[in-house]
């Protein structure tokens, strides 16, 4: 039997990120998106002040939710889940959990603790 729901994201392509940069930091800025494999447009110059926004204001929930997307992300490059992260940590996993959803601020001492069983420098999670 066949599913008859389609996901939002059918038919529809990869989404693309486009990056504004002086042209003195484009090859840096080539070589790490080609390491991501994420398509990307690149547009050398600069902008006015006005036509640009701050990466971390691009997210909705803000720092937190940066935050949050970076504790996953490092979570995952380890290949933990939450539940061995939570162990290694010793911070519930309901805290992690909103924590990445960034309903919860990691705050420094959980920064400390992730840090240290993440294997990274604690300041990313601030």
């Amino acid at each position: 039997m066949a599913s008859t729901k389609t996901l939002p994201t059918d038919g529809v392509s990869s989404p693309e990120i486009r990056f504004i940069c002086p042209a003195a930091n484009k090859k840096d800025v080539i070589r790490a998106l080609k390491k991501s494999n994420i398509p990307f447009t690149l547009e050398a110059g600069n902008r006015a002040e006005e036509d640009t926004v701050p990466w971390r204001e691009a997210f909705p929930g803000g720092a937190s939710a940066v935050a949050g997307l970076i504790l996953a992300g490092q979570r995952r490059k380890k290949s933990m889940t939450q539940s061995a992260l939570s162990e290694a940590a010793g911070v519930p996993q309901r805290h992690i959990s909103e924590m990445e959803n960034g309903k919860r601020p990691i705050g420094r001492v959980n920064a400390r603790k992730f840090a240290k069983a993440l294997n990274v420098d604690y300041r990313m999670f601030l």
